[in-house]
């Protein structure tokens, strides 16, 4: 799995983790928790109590429930004068780390000085019930209350204790044992959840005309544009051409939005009275619930909507209707930037399903410091379509156990899910801010159907400094196809919904509309509970890949220069069956073009025949690993300091003028080579198109005189002609010259329009 030339550090590990442990123990693990390594806890349910005596001068009680386990102790809210209060709350403890044979219920009155002990109930570990879903939850019971000598008192407390896994329903909203140094009010911050992203659509909004306008200034025609506004997104049409009170536009603006949809869409008519002055001279409000939903590409009818207007009546702002109005048209479309349309009607049938288990990583380094010490606080995020997924963050571990196992439908395979790993900087002693430890991507494409795939990958962040590894994570991915022919007959549909093909978009507008489609879906996300906060959203969806890096440019041009190697091969090996390197293969291949000229239909079952070859013999060496981050590929292991310096600079910069002019001039210093290659690409074709141009005569004539051997080619039979060229052209060297040909010294000497330039 190491790459040629790869460091062992940077590299994917296949590993063997002991996952499906409830097969091999003949336990009802669910199948769905077989990806991970099965992991063993306590849980105690704590539901209500009743009946609770009076502990205060008043005879009312402020009671809460500590759990305790060894060192262990878990406590719910207390309730202020409450004798029957309700909490719903559970307790998980990792059997890895219960050191006790018993455990302690206990219920306590909250009081200034020292809680006072209400009344507490023992379990035996050794005689607690074992419970493995599918089995239904365990009915919680009542237990009266007994106090220090074991007798009983008043008061009873509804409980359900088990033994069970992270297969458990109450797992995801238990309070861990594992995160006790975390406060109450941290708690919410370090549980696992599931996130959908909020269903987006695209507002298309035809500005067709206006009528009947009243602009301020009566002695000239307005110059007049409208301003479209949802919520922090504004777009604008050009000036109207027609400089009349009735102007036409008939000009598309686009936006992005979210259900439930919050904002309505605001259009306003403005008339530029001066160079920085715009007067409004109506607005309207659309409520984008109203809308109508276009599902595919048939028109819909536009509709003219009333212009209002605001004036200023002793000092009071009066609104005012008027005949004014503005003829649009506007519709939802589902078609968004996603390669699943969001309109239910237009999906895809599902074909499979992918299931990930998010193991454990290892090896972390410490992303922040508590009491002196380097620390982690870990968890990690997959996406794929839709459907975001948050583990549960494990509290001061280099070396965190999650196993946590999660499911996604698949509608296409040519697509990519990604996992990052955080460091949670929301609880006591963070930053305030989550740090990013890593990030992997798969392809589903790559992935065989019904084969598990347990691979460690590498954790792998730029710094100012460079690569660094910050760890590896362990994950297991099975993709499971539901239906074959589906599956391959999506290949031949098209990748993105067919309103991208039957109204595209420019390259401009995806920009606009991506860039607000992350804003959107980091608003929402962040609103969440626990929030998916706006940093690890834009690290999720590559927000900065868009921006200018010397490093990614280098990676581009040899991606580029990779794949043209191969024809680059090709011309190689043709230049020497044509200098005779090797005799016998050129004698081999003057036969094979014998033969295929003299038998044209031949040629193209050949040339399948031959690829058939290549990729049969190739079968013996395909991927059998996922792909990963590769620190050669994106030029990472060799990069200039000042390149990454760069590549980390804020935009606009924040460096000082003369690191700026630097790398400006290094910039144009660029540019100026790859001016170079651009004008010498456009001279050869000025050149191509000067042959029967009579720019040059002299060489149109001779041009025109060998166009004439036409008339020899009409009595010629094709395949001569053909087999004289090829053998003219593999030639022995013996009749080579190493001076150029007649045709090249004739092109080279056209004229190209270079000449012209200033």
């Amino acid at each position: 799995m190491q790459k040629p030339g790869q460091n062992i550090d940077f590299a994917l590990k296949e590993t063997s983790p002991k996952i499906g442990a409830g097969a091999l123990t003949g336990d009802k693990l669910s199948c769905t928790y077989d990806l991970v390594e099965q992991m063993h806890y306590l849980y105690v349910q704590v539901v209500k109590a009743k009946e609770l005596p009076g502990k205060d001068v008043t005879g009312s009680c402020d009671p809460y429930v500590e759990v305790k386990l060894g060192n262990y102790k878990g406590m719910t809210k207390h309730f202020e004068k409450k004798s029957n209060p309700e909490w719903k709350q559970v307790f998980a403890f990792s059997k890895e780390r219960i050191q006790a044979s018993i455990l302690e219920v206990v219920v306590k009155d909250k009081d200034v000085m020292m809680d006072d002990l209400i009344g507490r109930i023992m379990f035996d570990l050794n005689e607690i019930p074992k419970r493995v879903p599918p089995d239904s939850p365990l009915a919680p019971q009542w237990y009266r209350l007994e106090d220090r000598h074991g007798r009983k008192v008043k008061g009873e407390l509804m409980l359900a204790v088990w033994m069970g896994t992270q297969a458990d329903e109450a797992f995801c909203d238990a309070w861990h044992s594992d995160a006790a140094t975390v406060g109450p009010e941290g708690v919410a911050n370090i549980r696992s959840k599931v996130y959908l992203s909020p269903k987006l659509w695209y507002v298309r909004v035809n500005v067709i005309e206006a009528q009947d306008l009243i602009p301020y200034d009566k002695t000239k025609f307005p110059e007049v544009y409208v301003k479209a506004m949802i919520g922090n997104q504004t777009l604008r049409t050009r000036i109207s051409q027609s400089k009349t009170l009735n102007p036409m536009w008939n000009e598309d603006l686009m936006f992005v939005v979210a259900e439930p949809f919050e904002e309505p869409l605001i259009l306003a008519v403005e008339d530029r009275v001066a160079p920085n002055k715009d007067e409004t001279l109506g607005k309207c409000a659309v409520p984008l619930q109203h809308v109508q939903r276009r599902l595919d590409h048939r028109p819909l009818n536009s509709r003219w909507f009333n212009l209002e207007k605001h004036i200023m009546v002793d000092g009071e702002k009066k609104e005012i209707k008027f005949a004014s109005r503005i003829h649009l048209r506007i519709f939802l479309e589902g078609d968004t930037i996603d390669l699943r349309p969001t309109a239910k009607q237009l999906w895809k049938p599902s074909i499979g399903l992918l299931e990930v288990g998010i193991i454990s990583a290892h090896g972390l380094m410490p992303m922040k410091s508590k009491e002196g010490k380097g620390t982690t606080d870990a968890y990690c995020v997959a996406k794929y379509g839709q459907k975001w997924i948050r583990t549960r963050t494990i509290v001061d571990s280099f070396a965190p156990k999650w196993n946590e196992q999660y499911t996604w439908e698949v509608f296409d395979t040519c697509t990519v899910i990604t996992f990052g790993a955080f460091d949670n900087g929301h609880i006591p002693g963070g930053s305030g801010k989550d740090m990013r430890i890593g990030k992997v991507r798969i392809r589903l494409s790559t992935l065989e159907a019904g084969r598990i795939y347990t691979h460690s990958y590498p954790l792998l962040v730029f710094h100012p400094s460079g690569i660094k590894k910050t760890g590896e994570i362990q994950l297991a991915v099975r993709f499971t196809c539901l239906s074959v022919v589906n599956m391959l007959h999506m290949y031949s549909q098209p990748l993105l919904p067919k309103m991208h093909y039957l109204h595209p978009l420019s390259v401009l507008q995806l920009d606009s509309l991506r860039h607000q489609a992350m804003n959107i879906v980091s608003a929402r996300l962040n609103r969440a509970e626990p929030p998916l906060r706006k940093e690890v959203v834009e690290y999720m969806l590559d927000v900065d890949s868009h921006m200018w890096s010397m490093r990614r440019s280098k990676a581009n041009f040899f991606r580029i220069m990779n794949v043209l190697s191969g024809l680059v091969a090709v011309g190689k090996w043709f230049e020497q069956i044509c200098h005779w390197r090797n005799p016998i293969t050129t004698i081999l291949i003057h036969v094979l073009f014998i033969i295929l000229v003299l038998y044209p239909e031949l040629i193209l079952p050949t040339v399948f025949l031959y690829l058939l070859l290549i990729g049969v013999w190739n079968f013996r060496w395909r991927p059998r690993h996922p792909p990963h981050m590769d620190t050669r590929l994106s030029h990472a292991d060799a990069v200039h300091p000042d390149e990454l310096d760069e590549e980390f600079d804020t935009f606009p910069t924040s460096r000082s003028p003369e690191i700026v002019r630097m790398r400006y001039d290094r910039l144009r210093s660029i540019g100026g080579r790859v001016q170079t290659v651009v004008g010498d690409l456009a001279t050869q074709g000025e050149r191509f198109s000067s042959l029967l141009s009579w720019r040059d005569p002299r060489a149109t004539t001779l041009f025109v005189f060998f166009l004439l051997t036409a008339i020899v080619l009409y009595v010629t039979p094709f395949q001569v002609v053909a087999l004289l060229y090829g053998i003219y052209v593999l030639r022995h060297p013996r009749f080579r010259y190493r001076l150029p040909s007649v045709p090249l010294n004739l092109f080279r000497r056209l004229p190209a329009r270079s000449d012209s330039l200033l």
